[in-house]
């Protein structure tokens, strides 16, 4: 067993992820020591830069959603991380490449629509799939967007959930050159003790502690905040107190969507045009959407979402990059296949301690996220993503709910007399 496990902190965080550190930081600045404990063998959950010869690449979280009111903004400043405020491509056909003017136009009204039907005449269902309008003739292009906002088809979406998001969003989406992982793990604090490679085996509850079981040993904490994501909550991988079966409940109606990234190399002397994007194909509800050379560097993101990324999984990545070089040079033409080779993948969906992209709620369950935020017993308390209800499924929304966290064990602590 590590000193660190054996030193009995005030609070242990389950997960090193925004939202984990985020705790960290406040309970650090609040006096109290603190143990992160992470399942994988890095910092940042699902916020994840990898460097590559190319440049940094994020596997996870790229943008810095709301960014004129995203905390990760001002830390960025804080800790010498450049942000770049550029508008971005995304929304953009490059060329109208396989998608002209027209349909675009229409295809965008469509979106439109939706949104305004969510937002101002719901179905009573809540079902976001019961406000399409077969009509607009854009039905696969909008669980194409559904896909890459939530992670999910429309028939899975709460409309109040969507339309929470939506309404809080400053639409303002910047980029940290970096990589946005590299500046969620550069702010863990120097004080907080970390173990990582350490998965959780379980949680008991004793008379004064609250006892947190490892394969490396088990840590006893007067608090803990769990941050694990709501497919581990909902899974069998630890084992948590029966007291905790409310909890779960509410985070089976959070589930996480499918998301996925493609990272291709270009080499050698092409169309691709710097800062640029486009949908592979808009009528195709697998699609991939191409963010072309950012920054000026030789690489193009495939995002997939949805039944796209589900894809992955289930065949993997080398089907996938082959997708996307087909997608591609139907798009640019077949010369581009000689410049375009597999960079990089993520596997959200297979890494255990995850399980997926980031949640959403069940038709008629978007009531979880608060109740998936309540302590219980002032010993164990909740963050992550999936527990705020308007910054959902971002980064920035997992750092207020940390902080958020860390104030309830603050205020706990300080009304117990150990």
């Amino acid at each position: 067993m590590s000193k660190a496990m054996a030193d009995e902190p005030d609070v242990a965080i389950i997960g090193a992820g925004a939202a984990g550190i985020s705790a960290a930081r406040s309970l650090a600045a609040g006096g109290l020591t603190c143990l992160l404990l992470e399942a994988l063998p890095r910092l940042g959950g699902r916020a994840s830069t990898r460097e590559t010869s190319v440049m940094p690449l994020d596997l996870g979280c790229g943008w810095l959603h709301s960014g004129d009111r995203n905390p990760w903004t001002r830390i960025a400043g804080e800790l010498g991380f450049t942000v770049n405020r550029d508008t971005s491509a995304w929304g953009e056909q490059f060329r109208d490449l396989g998608f002209t003017p027209a349909e675009h136009t229409a295809a965008r009204r469509a979106f439109a629509r939706l949104s305004e039907r969510l937002a101002t005449t719901p179905p009573v269902t809540d079902r976001a799939s019961d406000a399409l309008d077969p009509a607009d003739g854009w039905t696969s292009y909008l669980q194409v967007l559904s896909g890459y906002i939530s992670g999910d088809e429309l028939e899975r979406i709460s409309c109040r959930d969507y339309t929470a998001y939506d309404e809080a969003s400053t639409d303002l989406n910047w980029r940290v050159p970096a990589g946005y992982g590299a500046l969620v793990a550069a702010s863990l604090p120097a004080q907080a003790a970390i173990c990582l490679s350490t998965p959780v085996e379980a949680i008991r509850l004793d008379d004064r502690r609250v006892v947190v079981e490892t394969a490396a040993g088990s840590v006893r904490a007067r608090a803990v905040i769990v941050t694990a994501s709501t497919n581990v909550l909902v899974g069998s991988s630890i084992r948590w107190p029966s007291a905790l079966d409310p909890w779960r409940h509410a985070a089976s109606r959070l589930p996480l969507g499918s998301n996925e990234k493609l990272f291709l190399e270009v080499i050698g002397s092409s169309p691709f045009e710097d800062e640029t994007h486009l949908i592979g194909d808009p009528r195709d509800a697998t699609t991939g959407s191409y963010y072309i050379r950012p920054f000026g560097r030789p690489v193009i993101e495939c995002f997939l979402g949805g039944a796209g990324a589900r894809a992955v999984a289930e065949h993997g990545s080398a089907a996938a990059f082959e997708r996307a070089t087909d997608q591609l040079a139907a798009l640019f033409g077949s010369d581009v296949r000689r410049n375009l080779r597999p960079l990089l993948a993520s596997d959200w969906t297979r890494t255990a301690s995850i399980g997926g992209a980031y949640s959403h709620a069940l038709p008629g369950q978007s009531d979880a996220r608060t109740l998936l935020a309540r302590p219980l017993d002032d010993r164990l308390f909740f963050a992550g993503e999936a527990t705020h209800t308007t910054d959902f499924s971002t980064a920035h929304g997992a750092f207020q709910s940390g902080a958020r966290a860390a104030a309830e064990v603050i205020a706990a602590l300080a009304a117990v007399v150990t």
